[in-house]
């Protein structure tokens, strides 16, 4: 699985999803491999970190945006801007 594949897919779910709602980073792995996402979640966490820093999604914990430029820890959604 590339970067921007699981960029684009975090994406159109967080769009799908809208502003106003967020998604677990784990319906992006189950999206992109139903089967066996669980190794996929390491690298959906840092593909939203980069999409954060871009501005595109916020990372949200106890759904409070956090700054993507410190370490993610937790329990964490993602949501569109």
């Amino acid at each position: 699985m590339s970067e921007p594949a699981i960029r684009d897919a975090i994406l159109a779910l967080t769009a799908e999803r809208g502003a106003d709602r967020s998604i677990c980073p784990s319906e992006v792995a189950r999206a992109l491999s139903p089967e066996d996402w669980r190794p996929l979640m390491a690298r959906i966490r840092r593909e939203a970190t980069v999409l954060a820093r871009e501005g595109r999604i916020d990372i949200l914990r106890k759904g409070k945006p956090v700054d993507p430029a410190t370490e993610i820890r937790g329990v964490i959604r993602l949501r569109t801007r």
